[in-house]
């Protein structure tokens, strides 16, 4: 049996970080399930959609007959984490993506897809996240997208710093990375592979004050 302490939070289970964000949620004091068909909607208190791409896990939620469902429970009010991938996919609107993607939707937000450039432009930074007590969060960016544009009910948390990528200026300095709009939490950069739980745990309470 679980309680409102103890939230069920689903972790869409069809490509990229997946046992990452479980573990991460234990220990967050969440109890994860991971999420691959329609019927495992049931019963969830919260959602995370992880890392990975975007365009297959867009296909997959399809194919899994997930999409529908998934839409209807985010529209009902489920409150909803995405990292990297994750955020395109709640976003409204998205920059470089492809002809037939489709996101999931909720967040005000246009995001520009691989913004930050290649794989092998991947970097960590220290980020300050508004609402995370405990100094700056060490933010892993792969691949990773960043917001262009936000609507008038988002709140925006946390900016790469300026010089941030090699003490360099950069066209990242400045660049939105984690934002929040009502139930739900997005960020550009992986929080489930950087054994900081704050971020999870800032999730996890937004998921408690909706129960």
């Amino acid at each position: 049996m679980t309680s409102p302490m103890q939230p069920v939070v689903g972790v869409l289970a069809l490509q990229g970080e997946v046992r990452e964000h479980l573990a991460t949620l234990d220990r967050c004091g969440a109890l994860g399930r991971p999420v691959r068909r329609p019927g495992e909607l049931g019963g969830l208190q919260g959602i995370v959609i992880p890392g990975g791409e975007s365009t297959t896990i867009d296909k997959l939620s399809r194919a899994f007959g997930l999409r529908e469902p998934l839409l209807a429970a985010l529209a009902g009010g489920l409150p909803a984490f995405g990292s990297c991938a994750g955020m395109i996919l709640l976003a409204d609107r998205i920059m470089d993506g492809r002809s037939d993607q489709q996101t999931f939707g909720g967040l005000d937000i246009t995001v520009r897809r691989n913004a930050f450039g290649r794989q092998v432009d991947s970097f960590e930074s220290d980020i300050d996240l508004a609402g995370v007590a405990g100094g700056p969060v060490h933010a892993v960016f792969i691949r990773a997208p960043w917001v262009e544009q936000v609507g008038e009910g988002v709140e925006v948390l946390g900016r790469v710093a300026t010089g941030s990528r090699d003490g360099a200026p950069s066209p990242a300095d400045g660049r939105i990375v984690a934002v929040r709009q009502g139930a739900l939490l997005a960020t550009s950069f992986h929080p489930e592979v950087s054994g900081d739980p704050r971020v999870h745990q800032l999730f996890v309470a937004m998921v408690r004050e909706r129960s």
